[in-house]
């Protein structure tokens, strides 16, 4: 018979908190549950040692005695005269639900803590279901606005409310709709992950929108108005006269719908791109060539 380094059992050093035990035992006892693992007989060792494991650690004695006599387990019968009441104890902090037959415990435990756990009628340990996962591919006006959706998984059709503003693999958790839990647990949870397209003429980071607008140079130079393409709808824009290449201007309130916060926006940012004219007429290159003379 071996020492069993309990701590390594549950993938937690010596200075773990009870919580931390609690939380190690349970993510632990729910991967290598029998039920989990049908046949698997390395899940069910597995199984077996982890739940040992929990039943020294959760327990404020056993594991004083587990620390100070651990790897000098061949002195175990110098305190075995209460281990008859350790053995029997269920800490329910610690999360351990399930009951063990004697032959459930290793040698290493007998001989530290004096037999076996605690009676009891079997395995009843109770998990979560499995979660499922979905991906839904989307573009980005889809989620400019809130819609439902309905996605089918394993035949069952769930309608679900997708909010604005939803983010590019972004992930939304319906509770309840997953796997069935196991020895009456509850139910998994269903994830759907977005996968958001953009064939749109904006251009996304978070909250605010880009986009790019052709101007033709006489307005650019002159001013005047021009129309231009938001969520909402087309808007006017007026153009400042001697507007410059390259110049941005912020449409506040214009841009994408702020998640799960109704009525808020980010903000439109406009480039303006202008263009110079082309196959100018010989009058044309007159009338600039005496632009020029006078700007000279």
């Amino acid at each position: 018979m071996e020492y069993i380094d309990y701590y390594k059992a549950l993938g937690i050093d010596k200075n773990a908190t009870q919580e931390q035990i609690k939380k190690a035992y349970r993510k632990m006892a729910r991967k290598y549950h029998p039920d989990v693992n049908p046949g698997d007989k390395e899940a069910e060792r597995k199984f077996k040692e982890i739940n040992e494991a929990n039943e020294v650690l959760s327990n404020a004695q056993n594991r004083k005695k587990y620390d100070e006599h651990g790897k000098d387990w061949k002195h175990a019968d110098q305190f075995r005269q209460t281990g008859s009441q350790q053995h029997t104890h269920r800490n329910a902090s610690a999360g351990a639900y399930t009951s063990f037959a004697e032959d459930d415990f290793s040698d290493f435990f007998s001989q530290m803590f004096g037999g076996g756990g605690a009676r009891g009628g079997g395995q009843s340990v109770q998990f979560k279901g499995q979660d499922y996962h979905a991906e839904l591919h989307l573009n980005l006006m889809d989620v400019s606005k809130t819609h439902k959706r309905t996605v089918t998984v394993n035949g069952k059709n769930i309608r679900f409310t997708i909010p604005a503003g939803v983010s590019n693999e972004q992930e939304i958790k319906i509770r309840g709709y997953g796997g069935e839990g196991i020895n009456g647990g509850p139910k998994g949870d269903l994830i759907i992950k977005f996968l958001i397209a953009n064939d749109s003429k904006f251009k996304r980071d978070q909250d605010n929108l880009y986009t790019t607008i052709d101007l033709d140079f006489y307005t650019a130079l002159l001013g005047g108005d021009t129309i231009i393409d938001t969520l909402e709808g087309k808007v006017k824009l007026k153009i400042k006269p001697e507007t410059q290449n390259g110049t941005q201007v912020k449409l506040k309130g214009k841009g994408f719908p702020v998640y799960k916060k109704e009525g808020q926006y980010g903000d439109l940012y406009v480039t303006y791109n202008v263009k110079m004219p082309t196959n100018l007429s010989k009058k044309e290159k007159e009338l600039f060539e005496e632009l020029s003379k006078l700007r000279s």
